[in-house]
């Protein structure tokens, strides 16, 4: 521990009885001026030892706080599930053990059937807390206004008039379906091979109706330990009616929503619990209010009969690979942007790309700016879209595995 540093000497002040008046003032002044520096010096002493002070008294506060951390046990979680006369059934996260106890008395008032609580070793509730958001921020993407338009969507305009006219309608003019006497379709299931523009139409959907889009992957709704997955589901659900207007998006449904076998396995048991979750929370009791489903799969063969009857997935839509005039279209939506020169002719080069999906056209747009950069030119030629194909064929030639492959709907 280091010593302080010593304080200054104290001046002092000695006057010769023979000095002159003059002599007198003189030391008298020289005197005081000592004086001054010494208090000047004492003042900035004592200026950084009260930051010190201040300094070491937080540093103890937090010593104090770990101390006491360390001291206190941990807390467990749980949910409360009932509130009876005699306490209150919890139960506890991850082992789902369900306990008959009570709470402290400042939170009797307070608990509510459904609150995520702390509780102790004696499984005695300690504090309510908030709702529970981690996993809906890790699982779900969420987007406010996303920033796709029907323009941006090339070679499946039949598909697009459909879904307007299954979600958004209902969206933006729900009076002419009152009108009418018929209620709008409870979901649309977009289904065909993968890069066909699936989530892009769902998008488009959200930004034209000014919805929060919330996606989530099917897999994502696959959880190791039992009722994780029925509760995300819930959560998916809840959420899309707190931010209603909404569309949720569940892609990959095919993960969840696959036909029920005689498997006993935990995995499977607990796949098709949330599955069950999720055909009734989309059956509702209550009214859904401005929340539209969407779903989308590339394994339509795989899927469940039971999500697929009126009422839950009614509007079934395929999106299939874009023929040779949607390809032009979605080749001219990804080059707008580029410098092409004159001698590119999108038509030809569409003719070209037998079955090619709406990714696999823009991933060759994206290359041939590529080879135009490499080449040191600003405009895109011919050429480039040649080796841009060229490059694509050898790429799939080396990752395909040999077999055909086929996508029965």
């Amino acid at each position: 521990m280091s010593r302080s540093p010593s304080l200054p000497d104290r001046p002092r002040l000695d006057l010769d009885p023979e000095m002159s008046e003059a002599e007198r003032l003189a030391a008298i002044r020289q005197h005081y001026e000592r004086l001054v520096s010494v208090n000047d010096e004492l003042d900035e002493r004592l200026s950084e030892a009260t930051d010190r002070q201040e300094e070491l008294r937080e540093e103890v506060e937090k010593l104090k706080r770990r101390n006491e951390t360390l001291k206190t046990s941990s807390l467990y979680l749980a949910t409360v599930e009932e509130l009876t006369d005699d306490g209150v059934v919890i139960k506890q996260h991850g082992n789902n053990q369900e306990v008959l106890t009570e709470a402290s008395p400042h939170l009797d008032s307070e608990l509510e059937a459904g609150d995520r609580v702390a509780i102790n070793d004696s499984f005695a509730i300690q504090q309510i807390l908030d709702d529970e958001t981690d996993s809906r921020a890790q699982a779900m993407e969420i987007d406010d206004s996303p920033e796709v338009a029907y323009e941006d969507i090339g070679g499946i305009d039949d598909q697009v008039r459909e879904v307007r006219e299954a979600v958004e309608d209902p969206l933006k003019s729900p009076e002419m379906f009152e009108e009418v006497g018929v209620d709008p379709p409870s979901g649309v299931l977009l289904y065909g091979p993968p890069g066909t523009g699936k989530t892009m139409l769902a998008k488009a959907v959200a930004n034209e109706t000014d919805a929060t889009f919330i996606k989530m992957a099917g897999s994502e709704l696959v959880r190791k330990f039992i009722g994780e997955g029925s509760r995300l589901v819930r959560d998916l659900f809840d959420l899309a009616a707190e931010r209603e207007p909404a569309v949720i998006f569940i892609d990959e449904i095919d993960a969840v929503a696959s036909k029920r076998t005689d498997s006993k396995t935990s995995g499977d048991a607990e796949v098709q619990r949330t599955m069950m979750q999720l055909l009734s929370e989309m059956d509702g009791f209550e009214e859904r209010g401005e929340v539209r489903i969407m779903a989308a799969t590339n394994r339509f063969d795989m899927l469940d009969e039971a999500i697929l009857r009126p009422g839950r997935f009614d509007r079934l839509i395929e999106v299939p690979k874009p023929d040779v005039e949607g390809r032009e279209h979605i080749l001219r939506i990804h080059t707008r942007e580029m410098n092409v020169a004159d001698d590119v002719d999108f038509g030809e080069i569409a003719a070209s790309l037998e079955d090619y999906s709406g990714a696999d056209i823009a991933a060759l747009a994206t290359e041939a700016g590529m080879f135009a950069i490499r080449d040191g030119r600003t405009e895109i030629r011919r050429e480039d879209f040649d080796d841009a194909y060229e490059k694509i064929e050898d790429a799939d030639e080396q990752t395909t595995i040999p077999g055909p492959t086929t996508y029965q709907y």
